[in-house]
């Protein structure tokens, strides 16, 4: 016990002292690091998350779960995002006696075909614009209970003609309980520089974050449930929208009326949640579900707010290989589809 509470008083004092940090919306650079890894971890509300299963996918957000049940696993991800944008990751992992478990990653995103045009509609051909990240990872165990783990990643972003380079950093801490399957992790993640600007001369911040996450498993049900604490460096992440009704302005004072103050601090905590859950009956077969309340709430129209904010997936254990496959929710008529393949290669040769 004298761990766990250990545990808790380093994330407080931790949070509390890089919280000046905050980097969020437009405000930073390469912000495809925090686009979903895995098809798993988007049904579940995107983001991260903290379970120790073996599951590759989740090393390159936390880098503590990396354990060497996963030596010699691969994994791919695709994402048909957004209009002509797609992207993905690729992993491996090996395992080495005494000095713990790595993996190597690529992650990428290309952003379709533009054309030049300028002020009055003249055209003068395309240009294209992606950007690639080449991570490496290692976590080990600290003993039964507790585990760290660190990634190391190498940015290149290329936007037609103007090219930056960065170089960021992941450290992250879990502990995991074997008996009754509770997870928690912290996570500190982007932390880096841009080794060479898109403009000379003017640097610009990349999308730090602390993250904090637990998970569950049932004991009488075949279930895990999932809650994620995003964007701990930042408490409110509120913006004013002059759309939004409940933004109502006084016509005597012209002053926009706020909302109370429990109403106020509901919103600005709740946008720092997500929740999921993953219905296992079998392991061969799993339902996943998720909301992120802050993605309902900047991406959702006022009018009609749908399923937006809304996640779910399926996962399919076919012969040796590991098949996810989600959507989420981000517009009314707009479900990015998200597909993960997972193997353990060591199979092959049994």
């Amino acid at each position: 016990m004298n761990k766990i509470r250990y545990f808790f008083i380093a994330i407080f004092f931790t949070i509390i002292s890089v919280s000046s940090f905050a980097q969020i919306g437009g405000n930073s650079v390469y912000k495809f690091l925090n686009l979903s890894s895995s098809a798993r971890t988007a049904a579940m509300g995107g983001n991260f998350l903290a379970v120790k299963d073996g599951d590759l996918t989740q090393a390159f957000f936390n880098p503590s779960i990396i354990q060497p049940s996963m030596d010699n696993n691969l994994a791919i991800s695709y994402v048909d995002y957004f209009s002509d944008v797609n992207y993905g990751f690729a992993s491996y992992a090996k395992s080495f006696n005494k000095i713990g478990t790595y993996h190597a990653t690529v992650q990428y995103i290309n952003y379709g075909q533009f054309t030049y045009a300028d002020e009055t509609g003249q055209t003068y051909g395309t240009f294209t614009a992606n950007e690639v990240a080449l991570a490496v990872g290692w976590g080990r165990s600290l003993d039964s209970l507790f585990s760290i783990g660190a990634n190391m990643k190498f940015i290149y972003s290329g936007l037609e003609q103007y090219q930056s380079y960065g170089l960021a950093v992941d450290v992250a801490g879990t502990y995991h309980n074997p008996k009754n399957d509770f997870t928690m992790s912290l996570l500190f993640r982007n932390i880096g520089v841009q080794l060479r600007p898109y403009v000379s001369g003017y640097n610009e911040p990349l999308p730090f974050e602390i993250d904090f996450g637990l998970s569950q498993k049932l004991k009488h049900l075949p279930f895990r449930y999932s809650i994620l604490l995003t964007n701990l460096q930042k408490w409110d992440l509120t913006y004013f929208d002059p759309d939004d009704p409940d933004n109502k302005v006084d016509p005597i004072t012209g002053e926009t009326e706020e909302e109370s103050g429990f109403a106020k601090f509901g919103d600005q905590f709740m946008r720092h949640v997500i929740v999921g859950g993953e219905f296992i009956p079998s392991k061969y077969f799993m339902v996943r579900i998720g909301y992120n309340y802050q993605r309902r709430k900047e991406l959702g129209n006022y009018n009609k707010m749908g399923m937006v904010g809304f996640s779910w997936g399926l996962g399919l254990r076919i012969s040796k290989f590991q098949i996810d496959y989600s959507r989420a929710t981000y517009q009314l008529h707009t479900s990015p589809n998200y597909i993960t393949l997972r193997v353990n290669l060591s199979a092959f040769g049994k």
